[in-house]
């Protein structure tokens, strides 16, 4: 099985704008990401995947001043770009990790390899709402490359933001939560993603506290000592929840039955 990360990041945001590219401590954010996810034991291959905008060749640059691949697909729709970089690079099983989340944990990432070893998953999720209860941003979802070629096949939109619910509602495909994942982590509460400024602020905290090589078990063991960091953005989770659930949708092809919900 070829195993991958796939980081998925433009710099075209809108609620905190070109925050890709934003410093803390001489490192923009997507190359303190790429060098966490660097740290992963089990991925063979590490792909930057963005859009064919002019405005993110600079990620390609960055991408490979890091020494990793990069891949240049449609802009809304992610499954599209995803199926691209998996097609292009061989790749049979890939853990997404977004460019928004900073902190996204290489041990959790390689627990996601070793399950789709042993148990075969289509999909395994991480997040806090539906799945494991980590911290948000501290693990997304894993892919078996011929189930999302499946749901390329069935669906019938290009926004696919919020591209789990095509997995997770249609009942096609087997949906697992992350296994092992060590109590320490489970700490839904945190609020380790980057959208607003103080996310920034959160992040810019925390690294220049505990260095740029921290560990999700150290920046969790700092922050139950320092609630304070915790409360810098911790606020802002109810409006990204009812942010995702106004972007979610699910829209197949009438072969498949067409329908739109929102969650």
């Amino acid at each position: 099985m070829h195993k991958a990360i796939f980081i998925t990041v433009r710099t075209n945001s809108t609620r905190l704008p070109q925050k890709a590219l934003l410093k803390i401590e001489g490192l923009t954010t997507i190359e303190h990401l790429i060098r966490r996810v660097k740290k992963s034991q089990l991925a063979e291959v590490i792909v930057l995947c963005t859009t064919t905008g002019k405005e993110d060749d600079i990620l390609c640059k960055i991408a490979e001043q890091e020494n990793i691949k990069w891949f240049r697909g449609s802009a809304p729709d992610k499954l599209e770009r995803w199926r691209g970089a998996a097609e292009k690079f061989h790749i049979d099983f890939f853990v997404t990790a977004d460019g928004d989340d900073l902190f996204c944990e290489p041990e959790l990432i390689d627990l996601a390899f070793e399950q789709a070893e042993k148990k075969h998953p289509d999909f395994i999720k991480g997040d806090g709402v539906r799945g494991v209860d980590v911290p948000v941003g501290a693990f997304t979802y894993g892919i078996k490359v011929k189930a999302l070629q499946k749901v390329c096949e069935i669906k019938d939109s290009d926004n696919t933001e919020m591209m789990w619910t095509y997995f997770e509602d249609t009942g096609l495909f087997e949906c697992q939560k992350l296994e092992n994942v060590p109590e320490e982590f489970k700490r839904p509460t945190i609020r380790m993603t980057l959208d607003y400024a103080d996310d920034f602020r959160f992040f810019q905290t925390v690294i220049k506290t505990l260095g740029i090589d921290a560990r999700l078990r150290d920046i969790i063991a700092y922050l139950d000592k320092h609630p304070e960091v915790v409360a810098i953005n911790q606020y802002l989770q109810k409006e990204f929840r009812s942010n995702q659930k106004s972007k979610t949708t699910l829209i197949l092809k009438e072969s498949y039955g067409k329908f739109h919900t929102t969650k």
